[in-house]
């Protein structure tokens, strides 16, 4: 395009990720073919430089060289659009199997910005960086020039915009830890995801198994009561469901035996068989998980509108990554960022306070409230336009066991920055049509300890999000790490198919697509601190995911 002033130069460097000095864009205006000048500024310019400076221009300008005309700006260094690399190829996964005999690792993300990635600009498809303001220098003629305010050209039209919250359980938590409550949790699991399996075998309850001759064809739909491997190495799988339990016997030679590596005790799982000829067993031949229907088809936005998910942002820790933040909410305010409309933070806002042991020791700000607040004024710095939801997470304020209510009125006031809307973990946000399920992510860890590896890793957490979406709940199993609030329903069924799935908590990067729902895992704003070097977990810090809402497509804006 002609760069007839300024304000245009100032554009299409923004929108290659890049800041500027004042008279540098001067001199760059100035020129007698400013578009060409700015090119050869580009291709000249440090690989790891993201403020051009006047010393650019004048050397470009100085040079014996010709300018030559100005190219396509496809392929620019700066530009989010870049499509995978060679060294991390799409996964793509067979489309017309059963769902129940389909690893869901192998079922890959489309090839289209939807690749898992782990947060390395070697390895990741789409990681673009983001600008930031120059270091030091004076506040004269040099100064970067301005090029954020109140949106950057955002729209802030009400009426273009739709956000609506399903799920937010926060008020209505009516357990009270008695027996009766973890007993009306389990049936409500049972009787929801139990309905999404019915259809698929011809279930009987366990009692009516249990009076049935031997040889007999039999389904049964339950939760997984206990796993357990016999001394020929075959596995023995016990369902319970609202009658009593029954025993399942999965041989070892069977295709459905790799899947049992897969279970976790507390899920629903059905399954059909021939009971032994005593009929005290039944010998399986299928197995089906509740599974996200792989005709799923996502919704998507009407029009081009974006959303920034991020994560675990751990304001009061000494290893709270202040430049990266700085640097992603002025993005926010540029021109390469004026799609962005809505930011959702799927919890730890704040360190907490002895959260883990010797916390005391990497705290920067020792006083929970203090850290709220430090972490309101950070809030201040993103675009008033910007319409933002949180959800609470482990580090946060809140009780630990799940569902996790939204902050209590103190906090709330004092993150009232935006009018944010703060709602219970897990919760679902819809914007424009498009249906976000928000979940923390605290049972990860427990996937990621219980399964093999290929199946979950920290390395690609979207994969273990892949297995909460095969299960439809976000916390299947009870009475490990994971703490769950026994209610009349529970809270963490995934009873609709979100058209995307964002956690946090692991501290790692990655996304990918499983059965057309897309998984982000949105990494953290906090470097490594002396605890997770103990338990050797390396984050991927600085990093903020931005959807495409009328594609569904992946950027990865990189700020560290």
């Amino acid at each position: 395009m002609p760069l007839e002033g300024p304000a245009k130069i100032v554009d299409e460097l923004t929108s290659m990720g890049f800041n500027a000095e004042r008279e540098a864009v001067t001199k760059i205006a100035s020129a007698d073919r400013p578009a060409a000048v700015l090119e050869q500024v580009i291709e000249t310019m440090p690989d790891d430089a993201l403020v051009v400076r006047t010393g650019h221009v004048e050397s470009v300008l100085s040079s014996e060289e010709p300018l030559t005309e100005p190219t396509s700006s496809e392929g620019k260094r700066g530009s989010t659009d870049a499509g995978p690399s060679d060294a991390n190829p799409p996964d793509t996964g067979p489309s017309d199997a059963d769902p129940s005999d389909t690893d869901p690792s192998d079922v890959g993300p489309s090839a289209d910005h939807s690749d898992g990635g782990r947060g390395s600009d070697d390895e990741h498809p789409s990681v673009s960086t983001g600008t930031t303001p120059p270091m030091g220098g004076d506040t004269g003629d040099t100064s970067p020039v301005e090029t954020k305010g109140s949106g950057a050209g955002r729209s802030s039209d009400p009426a273009l915009r739709s956000l609506e919250i399903t799920g937010d359980m926060t008020g209505e938590s009516t357990g009270t830890g008695e027996y009766e409550d973890f007993v009306a949790v389990f049936r409500d699991r049972l009787e929801r995801l139990g309905s999404k399996l019915k259809g698929r075998v011809n279930h009987r309850p366990a009692t009516a198994i249990q009076s049935m001759p031997g040889g007999s064809e039999v389904g049964m739909v339950g939760l997984v009561n206990d796993i357990r491997s016999t001394a020929s190495g075959h596995w023995l799988i016990e369902l319970e469901d609202a009658t009593g339990t029954f025993p399942w016997l999965v041989m070892k030679d069977r295709e459905y035996a790799d899947l049992v590596q897969e279970l976790l005790c507390d899920e629903a799982l059905a399954m059909e068989g021939t009971l032994s000829d005593d009929a005290g067993i039944a010998f399986v031949d299928s197995m089906y998980f509740p599974d996200v229907p792989r005709t799923h088809e996502p919704s998507t936005a009407d029009r081009h509108v974006q959303a920034a998910l991020i994560s675990d942002v751990h304001v009061g820790s000494e290893e709270f990554m202040a430049d990266a933040w700085s640097a992603f909410t002025d993005w926010l305010h540029t021109q390469e960022a004026q799609h962005v409309e809505y930011l959702l933070i799927a919890g730890d806002m704040v360190e907490g306070v002895g959260v883990y042991p010797n916390q005391d020791e990497e705290l920067d700000v020792v006083d929970i409230y203090e850290q709220y607040e430090a972490f309101s004024e950070r809030l201040k710095s993103v675009p008033g336009n910007i319409e933002v939801v949180m959800i609470p997470g482990n580090h946060d304020a809140v009780r630990l066991a799940e569902p996790q209510p939204g902050f209590d009125e103190d906090l709330r006031e004092i993150m009232s920055a935006h009018d944010s809307r703060i709602v219970s973990n897990p919760s679902t946000v819809t914007l424009e049509g498009v249906s976000v399920l928000m979940y923390h992510g605290v049972s990860l860890d427990e996937v990621i300890a219980e399964l093999p590896e290929e199946k979950a890793s920290y390395d690609e957490p979207h994969k273990a999000m892949y297995q909460l979406l095969k299960k439809r709940h976000v916390a299947p199993q009870f009475g490990g790490h994971t703490r769950l609030a026994p209610e009349e329903k529970d809270h963490l069924v995934i009873e609709e198919v979100p058209d995307i799935f964002h956690t946090g908590h692991v501290h790692k990067l990655g996304f990918g697509k499983y059965h057309n729902v897309l998984a982000i895992n949105s990494g953290c704003w906090q470097a490594q601190t002396d605890f997770q070097a103990s338990v050797n977990i390396d984050p991927d810090a600085g990093y903020a995911p931005i959807v495409d809402l009328d594609t569904l497509d992946v950027t990865v804006q990189k700020f560290s």
